[in-house]
């Protein structure tokens, strides 16, 4: 089996279009095809279902995927931990949404102590993370530690989460020190999407208090949220991360939710791996360099 050959078949599979592919490869697409027609034979079964354009991958096709996925993650990882010392080039890092705020420092961090590398910062969800990171596309990434945590994964936890109602100042939540769960859920919310693991928590502790949310608007980012709730037309519920980020801006006013929901933990993940991967054991480092005194803590706010 050649690797280049399994080179196009991931390639393909992620793009969904023969030239497209074959031009990210840098081979002709009569090469890319004949590439995955020797694959296919190889393997004795069809792989790619076809016509006169990509349709799709066959039940074989999708269950190879993931393998040829790591196979080509691993032999990556095994040159650059041949070639790279120091470390150097690129660093991906994936962030959820509501963990964004931490990549600054984190990053920081990581940087000073490998001055060679250059960081890449990816918004992406919980699971497409869980993905990346078991396909080896990315090096490390933040999400939740203890709600939907992906498994196979080292976990160092880095700031802890709690829920603020945002709204813009200059209305009648100006004097107000708490808001009850209750009235925030009354008010026009603007919200992240459902496909965030963010909004599928706030969801569960809604429900526990017996509420069903409706938003108005959804995103599926916090900057697109901002934007709505600076129009004075919307509010939201945030972590109060973002708070830590938005302090001083003359718009945005942070009201506590009363009572407070249990805290949540953030933290870095990597592939848990015998021997670790190199960015995963600086990234590791980094994040343990992150922690005050050992522990995670609350980032402060003002209101």
């Amino acid at each position: 089996m050649q690797l280049r050959h399994l080179r196009y078949f991931v390639t393909l599979a992620r793009l969904r279009h023969f030239a497209r592919a074959a031009e990210a490869c840098g081979v002709s697409q009569p090469t890319l095809s004949a590439g995955l027609v020797a694959l296919e034979q190889e393997f004795g079964r069809r792989l790619i279902d076809r016509d006169r354009r990509f349709e799709g991958l066959t039940p074989h096709g999708e269950a190879m995927l993931p393998w040829a996925q790591q196979i080509l993650g691993a032999m990556g990882a095994m040159t650059a931990a041949v070639a790279e010392t120091p470390l150097e080039g690129p660093f991906t890092l994936a962030a959820i949404p509501a963990a964004l705020p931490l990549v600054g420092r984190f990053g920081a961090v990581l940087l000073a102590a490998n001055p060679d590398l250059v960081l890449s910062v990816r918004s992406s969800t919980s699971r497409a993370i869980d993905h990346a990171l078991t396909a080896l596309e990315i090096d490390a990434a933040i999400t939740y530690l203890d709600q939907e945590a992906p498994a196979g994964m080292h976990a160092v936890p880095l700031a802890s989460e709690d829920y603020l109602f945002l709204t813009r100042r200059g209305g009648r939540f100006d004097d107000r020190t708490a808001i009850g769960w209750d009235e925030a859920v009354a008010q026009d919310l603007c919200l992240l999407d459902e496909s965030m693991l963010y909004r599928r928590l706030l969801d569960r502790a809604l429900a526990a208090r017996g509420h069903t949310v409706r938003p108005r608007a959804t995103a599926d980012s916090h900057v697109a949220l901002f934007a709505l709730v600076a129009s004075g037309a919307f509010s939201a519920i945030v972590p109060d991360s973002y708070a830590h980020l938005l302090t001083g801006l003359d718009w945005a006013r942070f009201v506590p939710l009363d009572p407070p929901e249990p805290v949540r933990r953030m933290g870095l993940i990597v592939l848990d791996r015998d021997p670790p991967l190199p960015r995963a054991r600086a990234a590791l480092a980094a994040a343990r360099a992150f922690m005050i005194d050992g522990t995670y803590q609350a980032l402060p706010f003002s209101i």
